[in-house]
């Protein structure tokens, strides 16, 4: 494929690769009506799933909740009430056998959050028996809601239900107390922690990319496609290039800032990974083609420029590939650390993409 005819081509393929590398991640939240299971999700993941998102009923008491671009399905199950619970049971754990016999992971349902609130400290024979049952396919984790005072409730939780992976005690919303003390919201982070633990690891990227409390797990996840990138690289240079002809690794820097794109969860298309990778490799929002793209990339990296004319060996091409996508990390970080909600465009990410290429740079020549 010649970079130069087939640029538009190129990027809608590394997108295409990058979004399905991610996959998908399939959560049921499940909890007696009002415990608070919408208010959860919106808190853990991005763009207000539970208010915005497209519900479909796939049980009677089961609806599956997803929102384009956030590589999630939630799984919302209600009717635990004493007078409908074992059938809400039963649905369910038809649903989980349907779901387990696809040959793609991304349809399975991959862990379950079981929701108690704390105000009402007791546990229910629905309780127990849903999670006898989920335990049977998928790790579970007993959440406890709207909580203000343990009073040794969360032990008497992971008593009854010996299942669960763990029992977190969470506050998903700020609450206001008599006398004006506002309670901050708590253990979400844990509750995050917990589960990107056990999801399988296929589906670690699409957790961590559609959640929005900790940055951490973008970033970690973000570095692991440096290194494979990197490794691509190393094998696209082994046989040392022109450094005028080093196109061979471009699809490999593209590619690579399409899947750290989805990792971090950003609304990726076509027009942002092409508004992205030219103005990084243009400095401005031309169009990027060829051999002019191969220099632009080069001579950005520190060290780099001084071998034009020389070879691009496995070792340079590695280089240039951790560099750069180090540097575009660096941005999202800038960008993105202080309001996980503030999702940039893709013009701030360039700006702030080129400023961090260029401080490595700068600390290169210092150094």
């Amino acid at each position: 494929m010649k970079l130069e005819n087939d640029f538009s081509e190129l990027l809608k393929q590394k997108l295409e690769e990058a979004l399905e590398q991610r996959g998908n991640v399939n959560i049921v939240v499940a909890g007696k009506t009002g415990v608070g299971k919408s208010t959860l999700v919106n808190a853990v993941f991005q763009g207000d799933l539970a208010e915005t998102g497209d519900g479909r009923p796939v049980t009677k008491t089961t609806r599956e909740i997803k929102k384009e671009g956030v590589p999630l399905s939630i799984f919302d199950t209600r009717g635990l009430e004493i007078s409908e619970y074992r059938d809400t049971v039963q649905e369910l754990e038809k649903l989980m056998q349907d779901k387990r016999k696809s040959d793609d992971p991304n349809d399975h349902i991959h862990i379950a959050w079981v929701c108690m609130m704390e105000d009402s400290r007791r546990v229910e024979d629905a309780e127990i028996n849903l999670v006898e049952m989920l335990n049977k396919y998928v790790p579970v984790v007993g959440v406890i809601t709207k909580c203000e005072a343990d009073n040794d409730f969360r032990r008497t939780v992971q008593d009854l239900l010996p299942q669960t992976r763990n029992v977190v005690r969470v506050l998903a919303k700020e609450k206001v107390l008599d006398g004006g003390y506002t309670m901050p919201t708590m253990g979400l982070d844990k509750l995050v922690e917990l589960t990107m633990d056990l999801v399988p690891e296929t589906q670690k990227n699409a957790f961590a990319a559609a959640q929005k409390i900790s940055i951490k797990y973008k970033m970690n996840r973000a570095h692991a496609v440096v290194g494979t990138a990197a490794l691509s690289a190393g094998g696209a240079g082994a046989v040392p290039l022109p450094f005028s002809d080093a196109l061979a690794i471009i699809p490999v820097q593209i590619s690579m800032l399409a899947g750290i794109s989805a990792v971090w969860g950003l609304p990726v298309s076509t027009t942002f990974l092409g508004t992205l990778v030219s103005g990084a490799l243009t400095g401005s929002a031309g169009t990027l083609v060829g051999r002019t793209a191969a220099g632009a990339l080069l001579k950005l990296i520190p060290g780099i420029g001084s071998i034009a004319g020389g070879a691009i060996s496995a070792g340079v091409a590695i280089t240039v590939t951790v560099a750069f996508g180090e540097a575009y990390i660096m941005a999202l970080n800038v960008l993105t650390k202080d309001d996980p909600n503030q999702i940039p465009t893709a013009e701030e990410i360039r700006d702030e993409f080129m400023i961090q290429l260029k401080s490595l740079k700068k600390e290169k020549v210092e150094g």
